[in-house]
């Protein structure tokens, strides 16, 4: 009988179930109530399937630095303020569809930091994609020739959470700058956006190129932003330093 049961919960993908019923069968030690029992494999079941689901979330998402809210360092020299961090790990700026900008000096932990929000995105849920801001325009870009442009500017559209790092280490020609702009003006009012560049935000009317295309642009990331900027010398060369 049982492992019939067993062997039905396989059939119908019921993985994390079946892991559970089976170590109940195994261990002597435990007797469950009929209520308990019951409880116990739904639990399970809804643990195996949010696991897999965040596990799913985060490996679409293609982040670069495998990051978590708890290892941000919070010394007074980087100017990182430890609240603001902490209430962006409820996600409730996702909720509001509100965009974050980090910028600092090469090497502070920007990258990091949006890394770390993205995952825990990933981890209540939402859905979330990381980019290098280059290599993002570079595909783009390859993708109007290949006619996969909209597939993919859709795409973008649909993500709770859209990361772009190393925002500005090149200036936008006017395919580029007309994307950002289609980009943006998608995701405006609809779903957040989380910008990580060394320049400063005063300093990207100059890397995206034309005045009124950068007013519209900006327009639209600052004024739902909460702003990161961090100060102090670099973590990687504190770090070489210990070493």
């Amino acid at each position: 009988m049982n492992t019939q049961t067993l062997e039905q919960m396989k059939e119908l993908r019921l993985y994390g179930m079946y892991r559970a019923f089976n170590t109940s069968l195994s261990s002597q030690s435990i007797a469950y109530t009929n209520d308990e029992l019951i409880a116990y494999l739904l639990q399970s079941e809804w643990d195996d399937r949010q696991n897999r689901k965040i596990e799913r979330l985060t490996k679409a998402a293609k982040f670069r630095y495998k990051a978590v809210m708890e290892d941000i360092a919070f010394d007074a020299a980087r100017n990182i303020d430890k609240n603001q961090i902490q209430r962006f790990a409820s996600c409730q700026f996702i909720d509001k569809k509100e965009n974050i900008l980090i910028t600092g000096s090469t090497g502070t932990g920007k990258s990091y930091i949006a890394s770390a929000i993205g995952h825990q995105a990933c981890s209540l849920g939402y859905k979330v994609m990381y980019f290098n801001a280059n290599k993002l325009f570079t595909m783009l870009k390859t993708s109007k020739a290949d006619g996969s442009y909209i597939k993919q500017i859709n795409k973008l559209e649909r993500q709770d959470v859209l990361i772009l790092d190393d925002f500005g280490l090149k200036g936008l020609d006017h395919i580029n700058r007309q994307t950002l702009m289609e980009i943006i003006e998608d995701r405006h009012g609809k779903r957040s956006t989380i910008i990580a560049s060394q320049l400063p935000i005063e300093a990207w009317y100059q890397t995206i190129g034309e005045q009124t295309i950068a007013d519209a642009i900006l327009d639209r990331l600052v004024h739902t932003a909460h702003r990161i900027d961090i100060k102090g010398e670099s973590m990687r060369k504190k770090l070489r330093n210990k070493s």
